[in-house]
């Protein structure tokens, strides 16, 4: 049986397996054309290259996205990155982690200041996304996506990549501007972290 995951299990640790990565995409369910093209276009871009969790890899490379809860799964943590200017949840470059669970519980980890954060160890969500940040050229992000979950009482602080840090509900997330894109993996994070809540 699936359970959540602390920094430091034996499940976490740092990979190059680009096999792992490419069971990862793999694993997450489909039922929207959008999530299905970006599967396969992933699938494709990552297949036999090693370095496709380096952040110098183009067009594209790895990230880890967390989709932070509250401890009773009724708000997520979103956070206003200063380099792209817009509201995101927590994630970031996989620097040669195969192991995306691994990356996106780090990055949650780091950008929310929240010690004691669990991860559900199957992605939940894929994204292609086009960046373009300051001082680097434009290139792909090639997103997979996890639950993670605050222990209770859970206060953010942040870090210099972010300029804001906000819990936030369900029906509140549209009125920040984000993408469609996270609006389906809400919809697949909050679901999943109700079912862990009987």
């Amino acid at each position: 049986m699936t359970a959540l995951l602390a920094a430091g299990d034996p499940q976490l640790v740092r990979s190059n397996d680009v096999a792992a990565a490419l069971a990862s995409v793999a694993a997450v369910s489909s039922g929207d054309d959008a999530l299905e093209r970006d599967r396969i276009l992933m699938a494709h871009l990552i297949e036999d290259r090693a370095e496709a969790a380096d952040r110098t890899t183009r067009p594209g490379h790895l990230t880890g996205s967390a989709f932070v809860v509250d401890a009773a799964g009724e708000r997520a943590l979103l956070l206003f990155h200063t380099k792209l200017q817009r509201w995101l949840q927590p994630g970031g470059h996989a620097d040669g982690d195969m192991n995306l669970a691994a990356v996106a519980l780090r990055e949650a980890t780091e950008e929310s200041g929240i010690e004691g954060l669990l991860v559900w160890p199957d992605p939940i969500d894929l994204d292609i996304h086009r960046v373009a940040p300051p001082n680097e050229d434009a290139h792909l992000h090639l997103d997979v996506r996890y639950l993670v979950v605050a222990p209770p009482g859970a206060q953010p602080v942040g870090n210099e990549e972010s300029q804001a840090l906000r819990w936030v509900t369900q029906s509140e997330l549209a009125g920040y501007g984000v993408d469609p894109g996270l609006l389906r993996l809400s919809g697949r994070a909050f679901s999943l972290a109700r079912s862990l809540h009987p």
